[in-house]
């Protein structure tokens, strides 16, 4: 009984940590895939409306069965909140993310959004969500690691380096020509490398608001649908004004159909609903941490099936950041254990004290007896 009762101790705590490291994988798989629609011609406006139709179709459904008698009323500060979940992230991060990729490459991209767990953990301290003791240890880890992600950032904007071989595929030709190139593309990196910087802050927001979203309406795939028809309908208002040529809505059974699809299903109509399950749980700071994994799988991937290259300043910069996330994941794990402590530190002693009291009510309630058909007190060793 004690090793079943151990057993689902140690699933239920690690699953948080498991949720998380799948999602890296399915968003490193999305970087691949997006990437080839886009040398495809595929238009990131239209995938943004069209990833977010394919969601709404996948949880909708879920949504509506499973959580039929838990389901609150939809308030108008719900409402509010979802409007700005659907622009913060469906539109704002998702494009601004697509137009800085397709102007780096799917590595870089995938770095620079190491970022977000350092973003997130200032808004949280903002908007009072995550809490900084200086005088202790891991409330100092969480700032310095902050610190040290954000200089990871900037090393990765500012300096870019040679090229790194990593799978040794790359000929001299191949060097000189990429040489030659870097003139003419280093005003697009720029302009990319801002353009992923914000939507980061995007992203940031959007787990910020998402977890109070989550305190007023508690069903999360409710929620989830909610926020991917909002994408939907937002992000189709912008596209039409962005996207003028009609014939870019057209897609055939190809890598723009598979990116809709997967990146649908996967990162929008799935992660949203973890992302919501895991931040309820352990907080935005916790959910975001574990992006440099995303940015580790896409490197390998992006180079074996891209043929992309990877810079020695990307590499460093990636190299700090994850120095720094991992003193931030070690804070808010020693934040877990003084919380979870505390409160049963505080929790036992008045329980067992209810406890206490009841039997006495009942014992000292007791008829007289003789002493010797008395019953004793199993508490007090009393009759």
């Amino acid at each position: 009984m004690g090793t079943t009762t151990s057993l689902s101790q140690l699933l239920t705590n690690i699953r948080p940590y498991l949720a998380m490291i799948c999602l890296q994988f399915g968003y490193a798989g999305m970087y691949i895939v997006t990437m080839v629609s886009f040398k495809q011609g595929m238009s990131h406006w239209v995938l943004v409306v069209y990833r977010h139709v394919v969601a709404t179709l996948a949880i909708a459904p879920f949504a509506f069965v499973l959580e039929r008698k838990i389901r609150p009323k939809l308030t108008l500060s719900v409402f509010l909140k979802v409007m700005l979940l659907g622009l913060l992230e469906p539109v704002i991060d998702q494009n601004l993310y697509y137009v800085g990729m397709k102007s780096t490459s799917a590595t870089f991209a995938a770095a620079t959004v190491n970022v977000l767990p350092a973003l997130t953990f200032i808004m949280a301290i903002i908007f009072r969500m995550e809490r900084v003791k200086l005088r202790q240890k891991h409330g100092l880890a969480k700032v310095i690691g902050t610190s040290i992600t954000l200089s990871g950032a900037m090393l990765m904007t500012l300096y870019k380096g040679p090229v790194v071989n990593i799978l040794g595929g790359y000929s001299q030709e191949t060097q000189n020509e990429n040489s030659g190139s870097d003139a003419s593309s280093g005003q697009h990196w720029v302009g990319g490398t801002i353009m992923l910087l914000s939507c980061t802050v995007g992203w940031s927001a959007f787990f910020i608001v998402q977890s109070m979203a989550l305190k007023e309406y508690p069903a999360p795939l409710s929620l989830t649908s909610l926020i991917c028809v909002m994408g939907m309908m937002e992000g189709g208002v912008v596209a039409l004004v962005m996207e003028r040529d009609m014939s870019a809505w057209a897609i055939g059974f190809d890598s723009r159909l598979l990116a809709a699809a997967y990146s649908g299903v996967v990162c929008s109509g799935i992660a949203y609903y973890v992302q919501g399950f895991v931040n309820k749980v352990r907080g935005p700071v916790f959910v975001t941490a574990f992006s440099p994994l995303a940015m580790i799988i896409t490197a390998i991937l992006g180079a074996i099936i891209l043929s992309e290259q990877v810079r020695l300043g990307s590499l460093l910069g990636a190299v700090v950041v994850v120095i720094g996330l991992y003193s931030v994941v070690w804070g808010k794990s020693k934040d877990e254990k003084i919380t979870n402590g505390e409160g049963k530190s505080q929790e036992l002693p008045v329980v067992l004290q209810i406890k206490n009291k009841s039997a006495r009510v009942i014992f000292d309630e007791a008829p007289a007896t003789n002493s010797s058909t008395a019953v004793k007190n199993p508490l007090s060793g009393e009759p």
